[in-house]
């Protein structure tokens, strides 16, 4: 499992708002239980800004669909860049090779204008116990966001939030998208992009609009039975936005 964890902005005094950050679990029993592995993906240190009017977040990384490739090779992580860097802002994406599932701290590289880069680990401090943490660089977003974040005005165009499944019909990759156009994470609408690969985040169709508003976190859960799942679908599936679905989607090449 990827998950988003919110971590309180007391870098900033402002523990109301939150700087989110991608980590990693593992379960050996069919998600009774879960062990943590870790945070795998944070912002550039010093990236947050202290004085945003973003009402939630004022930095940081989340938001985050996790994707194995085709071939098992790789975890690919698409998230939300919430940096201070305008031209970091946006959909960005990052992969681990998946031999690295249970010790993926540090194996994360992220996708910087067409160069995966790794991070970079701090000086060990204390005792040899201490756990190795790593300095990220920031990600190259798919689309650049032309009103960005935490530039002191409400307005905001960005998208954020991806969800990533693998079509059985299109054979291409699906990604739903949340485009903002406030501080306050209004929907301005739900948008869809299509690859056929994960690895050339360049190559992702310019996103289209196929809701208006709308919540957040727009998904899809497949029909077919014992293959169908938010990871995986044929034409028509369930169209899930805030965890609620209350109709189908269908997809079709033209």
């Amino acid at each position: 499992a990827y998950y988003h964890d919110e971590l309180p902005a007391y870098v900033c005094g402002r523990p109301e708002r939150s700087i989110p950050r991608i980590g990693a679990a593992v379960s050996i029993d069919r998600g009774m239980t879960w062990q943590n592995l870790g945070i795998v993906l944070e912002a550039p240190p010093g990236s947050e800004v202290c004085d945003s009017s973003n009402r939630y977040v004022i930095g940081g990384t989340g938001d985050v669909s996790a994707m194995v490739d085709r071939d098992w090779k790789d975890v690919y992580l698409y998230y939300s860049n919430y940096a201070r860097d305008p031209r970091a802002q946006g959909v960005a994406v990052a992969r681990f090779p998946w031999a690295d599932r249970d010790a993926p701290r540090g194996r994360v590289t992220i996708w910087q204008d067409g160069i995966w880069l790794s991070p970079t680990p701090r000086p060990l401090t204390g005792t040899d116990d201490v756990p190795l943490e790593w300095d990220y660089p920031a990600g190259t977003p798919i689309v650049p966001t032309t009103s960005p974040w935490h530039d002191g005005h409400e307005a905001a165009n960005a998208f954020w939030g991806p969800s990533l499944h693998w079509n059985t019909s299109l054979q291409r990759y699906v990604m739903l998208l949340n485009r903002t156009r406030d501080e306050s994470f209004t929907n301005e609408g739900i948008y869809v992009s299509f690859a056929a690969v994960l690895d050339d985040p360049g190559a992702w169709s310019a996103p289209q609009r196929i809701m208006s508003g709308g919540g957040w976190y727009p998904q899809v859960a497949g029909l077919e039975p014992g293959s169908g799942s938010d990871r995986e679908t044929g034409r028509r599936a369930r169209f899930l936005v805030t965890g609620r679905s209350t109709r189908y989607i269908e997809f079709s090449s033209r």
